[in-house]
């Protein structure tokens, strides 16, 4: 790890490894053992301060540079992830928990990423526009905003930094990220490569700390043109309302509660191992989590029993060991997920498999083994709210109108996925769904490049994914020209 290595205690700000300003420090935590990792440093509203008016700095200079030239760094900043692989992953997995399999996949991702915005730096263009004489011209020019403030989750950081820099960097923003304190080192890592890469400084900032006190004065920036926030839909709110006071714009990505509707004639050899994946993958601590089974009756019987006895098989354990699933990453979201299992029964939810902590088990870490729970309605918990972790509650219906009614019924609005043998089915339950996304007989976006994240209802609203994010980090501007006529007379 040592030609990577991220020093202690540190921020990147203005091309430079920082202490914070008044050397305060913030540990950072091994998921599987709860033991120390190293601490980063703890940004205060003064750490800030200084990282944003950095990227004020920079923006005019990084605007005026060439798109190709920005794609060319992002180029760079691509060969050097590729270079690094299995350092992040180290970083991604043991961070947040997940085997090192899943951090080296999300490296990929994250590599693929940064690679696609940048071929699409130089890409970027505006359109002519009709005139009603030859007299007048008229066109459109994205331009960006400035300085935009990024602030991400623990989950999926790698993927999530390289999804929202990378592209408000090919389109000429400087950038300031918060990453969670939770799981900074894959950013911080990533942004030392970008750096390295030859990003001019102050075009990359990265400042770690606690939301009260880093988010919150970053998103309620005076300086900031353009907020990107990924999260829980309560912080959501609290961030639109920060960028309410400064009429910035707000990209907002937050909580989920994916269905996997399986219908009768659906190929269950296919459909079982993606829904038990859908919703341990991370440990379930995804927003688009399959975190339901909305199964028709006549198959309910089957499907249940075959995913409960796929759960079960789930091999858990630390990021090293490398196996199917991995901690929680912290105490309290340990915590809020035994109090949705500790709640279930009483409800009337019925437990087929796991809903026991699984540290005597596998360790001393924040574990939880991976559950379902059966006779889930409506009205329950189980079945409306995020839960983030590898719970898996079962609805069934008995038609198509009940089993579209089950799926949109929940305040997100994030991801559908369909199972069945029926095309024509297939795209009129598609059509119905009230979810920014779509997959068919697949789990997620699998084989598509450049599919669009999108999300309706209380998952959030942006652009994001493939090129409509350029567009997310650009302003448009119009204009009209009179050509006048000085040929001589």
């Amino acid at each position: 790890m040592a030609d990577l290595d991220i020093p202690a205690a540190r921020q990147l700000i203005d091309g430079a490894w920082e202490a914070a300003a008044d050397g305060g420090e913030l540990p950072v935590l091994d998921p599987a053992t709860r033991q120390s990792i190293q601490p980063v440093a703890r940004a205060r509203a003064v750490d800030v301060d200084r990282a944003v008016a950095a990227a004020r700095r920079a923006a005019p200079g990084w605007a005026a540079t060439s798109s190709s030239e920005r794609g060319a760094a992002l180029r760079r900043w691509v060969d050097l992830i590729a270079a690094h692989v299995e350092e992040l992953a180290v970083y991604e997995a043991r961070d947040v928990g997940k085997p090192r399999s899943g951090g080296r996949l999300n490296i990929y991702i994250a590599q693929g990423i940064v690679d696609y915005f940048a071929g699409a730096a130089d890409k970027l263009t505006g359109v002519t526009l009709p005139t009603r004489t030859p007299d007048y011209f008229g066109y459109t020019r994205p331009e960006p905003y400035g300085v935009c403030a990024v602030v991400i989750p623990w989950n999926v950081p790698a993927v999530l930094t390289a999804a929202n820099v990378a592209p408000a960097l090919a389109a000429g923003n400087t950038v300031v990220l918060k990453p969670s304190e939770i799981a900074p080192l894959a950013p911080f890592a990533l942004a030392e490569l970008a750096r390295r890469a030859g990003l001019p400084p102050g075009v990359l900032n990265v400042v770690t700390g606690l939301g009260p006190e880093a988010g919150v004065a970053l998103t309620g920036h005076p300086d900031v043109d353009h907020i990107s926030f990924v999260g829980s839909t309560v912080t959501g709110r609290a961030v639109m309302r920060a960028a309410a006071e400064h009429l910035v714009p707000v990209k907002l990505e937050l909580g989920g509660k994916s269905p996997n509707v399986v219908f009768a004639d659906a190929d269950l050899d296919t459909a079982v191992p993606a829904i038990v994946a859908s919703i341990t993958e991370n440990a379930g601590q995804n927003c688009y989590a399959g975190s339901r089974l909305v199964v028709e009756e006549s198959i309910r019987a089957e499907v249940v029993e075959r995913v409960a006895a796929a759960m079960a098989e789930v091999r858990v354990g630390s990021w090293e060991q490398d196996l199917d699933m991995g901690p929680l990453v912290s105490q309290a979201q340990y915590e809020r997920v035994r109090g949705f299992l500790a709640e279930a029964p009483g409800s009337g939810a019925r437990l087929v498999t796991g809903g026991e902590p699984a540290t005597a088990a596998f360790g001393d870490g924040w574990y939880v083994a991976p559950t379902v729970f059966d006779g889930v309605d409506e009205t329950m918990r189980l079945a409306r709210e995020e839960i983030f972790g590898p719970v898996l509650a079962v609805q069934g219906f008995r038609s198509t109108e009940e089993a579209v009614s089950i799926m949109n019924g929940t305040d997100f609005g994030l991801l559908t996925c369909v199972w069945t043998s029926d095309v024509s089915r297939a795209l009129r339950v598609a059509g119905q769904a009230r979810s920014g996304q779509v997959a068919v007989n697949q789990f997620h976006d699998a084989g598509v490049i450049g599919f669009p994240f999108n999300m309706q209802k209380e998952s959030g609203f942006s652009r994001g994914g493939g090129y409509a994010a350029l567009r997310e980090y650009t302003q448009e501007k119009a204009v009209a020209v009179r050509l006048l006529d000085r040929s001589p007379t």
